[in-house]
């Protein structure tokens, strides 16, 4: 008589893709999305492509903010997945290890403060129009201060990421130490 973990255990399990796989494309996923972000406040969605463009531009929104609580989370549970690279000299390691620290903070720090905006606001909001976000407390005071340091966080991380991003092209084009190729996906390798 066979047992039900026997079977189990029998059965061809899907072969998953490595970690390293699946950081690189939330990566790739992760610049096209935080560029949208940069430039399409909600009231700026509403606006140009009305309600219908504002519902699409809150899934958007949950999207990323998924990504971001997902690697966020995965970076605090099991940390960075690489190394600065051996060409690197001490000063510029230790500033690889405190951007890529800062970055992963501020990546989490976006969906907490959505979720603070839910929590002060004055109606229940919903990400991606069906999600409810927190349970609205109608702090109005809080709610302002609270959007204004989500505004300030979000740019700040922009600029953090630019500071990344210019920081990983200057390995790779000054060093020569394929930086781009690190976190890009095999299928853009050619162009790196």
């Amino acid at each position: 008589m066979t047992t039900a973990p026997r079977i189990l255990s029998a059965l061809p399990r899907p072969r998953l893709p490595a970690r390293r796989v699946v950081l690189k494309w939330v990566h790739l996923a992760m610049i096209p999305l935080t560029f949208w972000f940069m430039i399409a406040t909600p009231s700026f969605v509403a606006e140009v492509f009305g309600p219908t463009g504002a519902a699409i531009n809150s899934d958007i929104a949950l999207i990323f903010v998924t990504l971001a609580l997902g690697w966020s989370i995965h970076y605090f549970t099991r940390g960075l997945i690489g190394r600065p690279g051996p060409k690197l000299a001490p000063p510029l390691r230790t500033f690889h290890r405190v951007l890529h620290h800062a970055l992963m903070i501020g990546l989490f720090l976006v969906p907490v403060g959505g979720f603070l905006l839910g929590l002060t606001s004055e109606r229940l909001l919903k990400a991606g129009g069906w999600l409810p976000i927190a349970p609205p407390q109608g702090w109005h005071r809080a709610n302002e201060v609270v959007g204004t340091l989500h505004i300030v966080e979000f740019y700040t991380l922009g600029g953090l990421i630019l500071l990344h991003a210019g920081f990983h092209i200057w390995r790779h084009v000054r060093l020569k130490d394929n930086a781009l190729r690190i976190m890009a996906p095999k299928v853009l390798h050619r162009f790196l």
